[in-house]
């Protein structure tokens, strides 16, 4: 399709459905951005199951050692035994919040027996977060569960939903007196999908595990806020750009009263430019999606006009490098930081509720099935050193500067301006795209 064509499509759903777009949807006035201020929450993700190691048998340890994989798992960065090096790590970027997991696998490895063993360390690792100064960001589910409850039919069990909570019980009330930052399930349209590449589900079953994930979400949000009513609870979603409104049919529109803050995963986007050549997927070549930072501010427009002065937090961003090799578009992981974090500023400043963002990830890690794809703050090259050094990248002193500074300085300017008609929210995007300050 031309990008002329392209342009009258867009054109037609607006006239269509111009509600989307909303009431003064002509290009938003370019404000300058002010610092976020110290309620603002700066932060690091990762996951267990990518970082820990030394796994205990679930649905994912067991698809990486099937040779299904491009690469088989190792140890991955062994956060097992490095967790309080890494804590260390994030503690000296001046972040406020750490976002991790706690593996249902490792402290239930088999049905009604549970691993004092695992529990403590979990228990250490929250305790060493604390000490630091940090805000535990708790995910409950980040697509991996026991092999016991693979062998039982995974989210095609009816009795799926039981076993999840009676894990989820637990971790909520061995952690609810800290009062984390709550995450149910990590991204869960694209949990579906993982479950379908590894053979777990096919897309007729796909229906039936999302009404269970919803299931599961409703009655863990009820029970957190029966032991804590000012918890915060959330599901981050996986930013699609130009699908995102069938996404949130899936999920996000059905917990839509269940949600205390809304969690935003964003990465890439694209532009009509982009739509006519060749088309990378992030399975495979994710370092060649498009990298477009103001991205991020139409992501959380579309949730503002959603969720009206609903709390905003972007949950996941990053940018990644196959193996730590220059982008062949040319951007670095600082000037991409810093790009992003002028955005959100002025989605702050445009008066989005935006309380909190985590830059994925502290480290790099497991990729689900690769160790090619990198985006670590810190890199680690774990098939070629033994050591597993953590070796700053060039965005640690950039996001070091943005925590003291709590942004991007007034006069700062992103290093490419905004791409024509971008396709991360349209029409909204390209009728209503935001500017420079001239």
């Amino acid at each position: 399709m031309s990008r002329m064509k392209l342009a009258a499509l867009i054109v037609t759903l607006t006239v269509i459905g111009g509600a989307q777009v909303g009431v003064g949807s002509a290009e938003p006035a370019a404000s300058t951005p002010a610092p976020m201020g110290s309620s603002f929450l700066w932060g690091v993700a990762s996951s267990g199951f990518q970082v820990e190691g030394y796994p205990v048998e679930s649905n994912w340890s067991r698809h990486s050692s099937s040779g299904a994989t491009p690469d088989p798992y190792g140890n991955s960065v062994d956060f097992f035994h490095r967790f309080r090096e890494d804590i260390a790590l994030a503690h000296d970027l001046g972040v406020g919040v750490y976002r991790m997991s706690v593996e249902w696998s490792r402290i239930q490895p088999r049905p009604g027996e549970w691993d004092e063993q695992g529990l403590r360390f979990y228990d250490t690792v929250i305790d060493t977060i604390r000490a630091a100064g940090m805000r535990p960001m708790i995910t409950i589910d980040h697509w991996v569960y026991p092999g016991w409850a693979a062998d039982r039919g995974g989210w095609r069990n009816p009795g799926m939903v039981a076993d999840w909570l009676t894990n989820a019980r637990l971790v909520v009330d061995r952690y609810d007196h800290i009062d984390p930052l709550w995450v149910t399930f990590n991204e869960p349209a694209f949990y579906g999908m993982h479950e379908m590449q590894m053979g777990a589900l096919n897309p007729l079953e796909l229906p039936t595990m999302n009404d269970r994930l919803v299931q599961s979400h409703n009655a863990i949000y009820d029970y957190i806020h029966t032991r804590r009513p000012a918890a915060m609870v959330t599901s981050n979603v996986a930013w699609a750009s130009a699908a995102q409104p069938v996404t949130d049919v899936l999920f996000e529109d059905r917990v839509a009263s269940k949600l205390d803050y809304i969690g935003v995963n964003y990465y890439f986007g694209t532009s009509l430019n982009d739509l006519e050549g060749s088309s990378p997927t992030y399975a495979t070549t994710p370092w060649k999606l498009a990298l477009t930072p103001e991205g991020i501010y139409y992501a959380l427009r579309y949730f503002d006009r959603r969720f009206p002065g609903r709390p905003l937090y972007v949950v996941e961003n990053g940018m990644p490098t196959e193996n730590g090799q220059p982008r062949a578009d040319g951007w670095d992981r600082a000037d991409n930081l810093r790009d992003t974090v002028y955005w959100l500023q002025r989605a702050k400043a445009d008066g989005m509720n935006v309380i909190g963002y985590n830059y994925w990830s502290l480290t790099d890690n497991y990729e689900w099935g690769t160790y090619a794809s990198r985006f670590g703050l810190y890199t680690v090259d774990v098939e070629n050193d033994p050591a597993l050094t953590r070796r700053p990248t060039d965005a640690v002193t950039a996001y070091r500067d943005i925590t003291a500074r709590g942004g991007v300085p007034d006069a700062y300017r992103p290093t490419r301006p905004p791409v024509w008609c971008s396709m991360v929210d349209p029409p909204s995007s390209c009728l209503a795209p935001v500017t420079l300050p001239r």
